[in-house]
């Protein structure tokens, strides 16, 4: 999330873009190495040719399992919560029922239609569930305890009949608990004990006792992302997400201290992930760069946040309001944050973000644990210019009929005709010239 010399030609800025902190590294955030590229296919065509035996292969080689099935059964994950604090248990618990209520909202606001467009010709639409779903739950060094929630528990709410979950082993017989007891939760079918590309493909070429999913959906490492990439098209996916990203809007009305503080929130996500500032005041531009500096001494991930910050941290000052809406809208960050005295002047006029935080007692962190009920699984690199987040609709086909009688075949047919015999393609043109007969 940067501007370069190059992209000022496509902004009609009423003055002079002044940088107060640039990215160390000149080259984007999010890469596609060659060697990742070719360890996925090498293992998905593995796994597509050996089965089930090449994912316990990978699943012993890759994640030391050590155990006899991969699969948790209800019972087991209903009992996960038992070993979590009184405080998580809660925290998750809230986490999932807002989440879901959010996506309830949502769902009731997809309506479906029938419009009856000419005399006799009726047309509609109606929303279909996927079948099949196949969310992967990460649960690395920072266990993502919300992805059910955005997941699982989305689908669930749209009516998915079949949501599966996989999720890595964290120790040689069993998962993170947290994380399992969100997808129970979630209201998850089937759970199995399985990370990485081995997942992906296990769930895509129906190895784990259910038939292949229809969509793969949930956050990964590289190789989970790239493995989601090399399966598009024999699935369904989400999006392929890059490093989380922050922006924040700010103006002198604003404290650097926390604007600081909502920076290195999204920063301590990766090395890579972009946080940049754009504000419409030169002294909290530099407030907050100083307040940035200095929360990192105290803060113990700052071997993330920090290089993040360093590499890929941007402070551009806008000359006006309108100006900062501009090369917001350019950036299109997945999440923005507006700290402002006129928060709903931004909030009308910004269009390409993920999701929109507004006001300083809005934080990214909220939806990111999924609290405040928003889906967290949004746009990066741009991608919020031409497509949204995750929500309920994503789980739901718009599907389209039609349905014509006789009488209206003088108001149809003709067209056709016309038009098919324009286009040289002779058999739509006779199918419509065959009712025109018969009428």
């Amino acid at each position: 999330m940067r501007i370069n010399e190059a992209d000022k030609k496509f902004l009609s800025l009423s003055a002079d873009l002044e940088t107060l902190k640039a990215p160390e590294l000149d080259s984007p955030p999010a890469q596609r190495l060659p060697e990742v590229i070719e360890t996925v296919s090498t293992m998905l065509l593995d796994i597509e040719k050996n089965g089930i035996d090449a994912v316990i292969k990978y699943a012993r080689n890759l994640d030391k399992w050590e155990g006899t099935d991969f699969e948790l059964s209800a019972a087991d994950l209903a009992k996960t919560g038992d070993n979590l604090s009184p405080e998580l248990r809660l925290a998750l618990e809230t986490g999932a029922a807002r989440t879901q209520a959010f996506a309830k909202e949502q769902r009731k606001h997809l309506v479906d239609f029938e419009a009856e467009l000419s005399p006799g010709t009726v047309t509609g639409q109606k929303y279909i569930p996927i079948s099949r779903v196949g969310a992967y739950m990460p649960a690395g060094n920072f266990p993502i305890l919300a992805s059910a929630f955005m997941t699982v528990g989305v689908a669930k709410v749209a009516g998915v009949p079949m949501a599966m979950a996989c999720t890595p082993p964290m120790s040689p017989t069993a998962g993170n608990d947290a994380v399992l007891y969100s997808a129970f939760l979630s209201g998850v079918d089937r759970t199995f004990i399985v990370g990485g590309v081995q997942a992906l493909a296990a769930m895509t070429f129906g190895l784990l006792g259910e038939k292949p999913v229809d969509i793969l959906v949930g956050a990964g490492n590289a190789y989970v992302t790239e493995a989601k990439r090399q399966l598009f098209g024999r699935v369904g996916i989400d999006l392929l997400a890059g490093p989380s990203e922050v922006a924040v809007i700010a103006d002198e009305t604003a404290d650097p201290i926390i604007v600081a503080a909502d920076l290195l929130g999204q920063a301590e996500h990766g090395k890579q992930s972009p946080a940049s500032l754009v504000t419409t005041s030169r002294e909290l531009g530099l407030a907050v760069i100083k307040e940035v500096e200095r929360q990192l001494e105290t803060l113990s991930t700052e071997y993330i946040a920090g290089p993040a910050w360093r590499d890929y941290g941007t402070v551009y000052v806008a000359a006006t309001p309108d100006d900062a809406i501009e090369i917001m809208n350019y950036l299109a960050p997945e999440h923005l944050e507006v700290i402002t005295k006129d928060d709903s002047y931004y909030q009308e006029r910004l269009t390409n973000y993920g999701s929109l935080f507004i006001g300083p007692w809005s934080t990214v962190a909220y939806s990111d644990k999924g609290i405040s009920g928003t889906n967290h699984v949004l746009p990066t690199g741009g991608g919020a210019k031409y497509s949204a987040g995750m929500s309920v609709g994503r789980f739901l086909k718009p599907l389209t009929y039609q349905r014509s009688t006789k009488e209206a075949t003088m108001s149809l047919a003709p067209h056709v005709s016309a038009i098919g015999g324009y286009e040289k393609m002779e058999a739509h043109k006779i199918t419509a010239d065959l009712r025109i007969e018969r009428l």
